[in-house]
């Protein structure tokens, strides 16, 4: 069966360390990500989830098995593959607008697509009337909002983020998630998402998955798509009705019983 855009993990392990002295990070992992699936990645610290993700980035490459995208075997970093960091990593002698369009000027598109990509992608994540800004002189969410634009200017066939929302306060890290929720419906993009949240977690993911201690594997994977009924509703209503306690009573149910 082909998987047109699918991320393919199969097989993988992986082992850090010298020969004496290996710890091995994950354990056998094989997992289909199916082209625009909100995948959220939950599971207790140090148990591989950030490794996996830099596994799928290209960042390094697995001791053991193989990840493919569109067939493709992931060997090092690449356009089709956009990653969005805890930290926002936005250059500060750059403008906010400049700094979405870095990405774009690399690929050579030309001055009228990027105006055109930046214009579109700080709409969607209310930057606007900040694009002549420098980092430095935003909040801590409007940095992150500029980092996930400029990451979907760039037109990844994937976007992988790595908790980042972790370093917001409550009330931002929530609009940002309602924000980001809008974003995917918009763009159909495919996401994975690592948080420790379980409630993050379930609020955003259409697919929610959870790793057990090291070595890491996958120990929890479910469909999260909710009831007709539940996308109806506010996200204030959405995250106190039943059907999203229960996945949320379900998934720390699975962390727990992984250690």
């Amino acid at each position: 069966m082909r998987h047109d855009k699918s991320l393919v993990i199969d097989g993988v392990r992986q082992f850090f360390g010298t020969k004496n002295a290996k710890v091995q990070a994950l354990s056998r992992i094989d997992v289909v990500i199916e082209p625009g699936q909100f995948v959220c990645l939950a599971g207790p610290s140090g148990c591989g989830k950030t490794t996996l993700l830099r596994l799928i980035a290209g960042f390094m490459q697995p001791t053991e098995g193989r990840i493919t995208l569109d067939d493709r075997a992931i060997t090092k970093p690449g356009p089709d593959r956009g990653v969005v960091f805890q930290a926002p990593t936005l250059y500060p002698w750059m403008d906010v607008r400049s700094n979405v369009e870095l990405g774009l000027k690399f690929q050579g598109r030309s001055k009228a697509e990027r105006a055109e990509a930046s214009e579109r992608y700080l709409a969607m994540v209310s930057l606007s009337d900040f694009a002549g800004r420098r980092p430095y002189e935003l909040s801590g969410g409007m940095q992150q909002r500029c980092q996930i634009a400029r990451v979907l200017a760039s037109d990844p066939d994937i976007v992988l983020m790595d908790e980042p929302f972790g370093a917001l306060d409550a009330l931002t890290r929530e609009r940002l998630q309602d924000e980001l929720l809008t974003i995917w419906k918009q763009t159909g993009k495919t996401i994975l998402f690592i948080t420790h949240s379980v409630d993050e977690a379930v609020f955003l993911g259409s697919r929610v998955m959870v790793m057990s201690p090291r070595p890491g594997k996958i120990v929890f994977d479910e469909d999260a798509s909710l009831t007709s009924e539940e996308s109806a509703m506010t996200a204030a209503e959405l995250r106190a009705s039943p059907g999203f306690v229960q996945l949320c009573d379900r998934v720390r149910t699975a962390i727990q019983h992984s250690h």
